[in-house]
C-alpha cells in the first residue's frame, strides 16, 4: 500500500539524520521510499529544508506527479496563504471533503502539530507492513503518522481548487 508517511520531530540533528539513513537505503524489508521532504517551521511559516526523490519514483505512476511537492506546498505555501494564511484552517475543509471517520487528516495534524522550529519528514511510502519503516523512525524522538496515498491526493487536489477559486 502506498502511503504519506509524516514524521515529527522537534530536534533538527535527529530530522536530519533520519533523512539521511533512509536516503542511503531507501528500499528495505517490503519497504520502498519514492519521496521525502524534510520541511521547518520557521516565522509561522513551513520552510523546505531538504528534498529526496529515490530511483523507484520514475517507476511508480501512483506517485508520480508531485504528491509530496503538492502537500508540501498546502502546508507552507502561496496556497495556504491565498486561503488565509493558516494551514489548518485551510485543510479543515479540503479534509472533510472525503474523511471516512472523524480523525485528523495529515495536512491537519503536521499543521497544528509543527510549532516554532519543528521538522517534519514527509514521504511517500510503498509498504506491504507499516512497522518495518516505524522501527526505522522510532530510533528518534518523532511522532509518526500515516495516511493513503490517495486519500491526500485528493486532498491536495481539492485544497488546490479551493485555491484557485478563491484567487478568483
Amino acid at each position: 500500500m502506498i502511503n504519506i508517511v509524516g514524521a515529527m520531530f522537534a530536534d533538527e540533528r535527529e530530522a536530519r539524520q533520519a533523512m539521511e539513513a533512509l536516503s542511503e537505503t531507501p528500499k528495505f524489508n517490503g519497504t520502498t521510499i519514492f519521496q521525502m521532504s524534510l520541511v521547518k517551521r520557521r516565522d509561522g511559516e513551513l520552510k523546505l529544508c531538504n528534498n529526496f526523490e529515490s530511483e523507484y519514483l520514475k517507476s511508480n505512476v501512483t506517485v508520480k506527479g508531485g504528491l509530496i511537492g503538492g502537500l508540501v506546498g498546502i502546508l507552507g505555501g502561496p496556497i495556504g496563504a491565498l486561503l488565509g494564511g493558516a494551514a489548518g484552517t485551510l485543510l479543515g475543509g479540503a479534509a472533510d471533503l472525503d474523511r471516512e471517520d472523524t480523525s485528523k487528516t495529515l495536512i491537519e495534524q503536521a499543521a497544528q502539530r509543527l510549532e516554532e522550529g519543528d521538522l517534519a519528514l514527509i514521504m511517500s511510502v510503498d509498504e506491504s507492513d507499516e512497522a518495518v519503516l516505524d522501527r526505522q523512525l522510532l530510533k528518534y524522538n518523532v511522532f509518526v503518522v500515516r495516511y493513503d496515498a490517495e486519500t491526500i491526493a485528493k486532498e491536495v487536489e481539492a485544497a488546490e481548487k479551493r485555491a484557485r477559486e478563491t484567487a478568483e
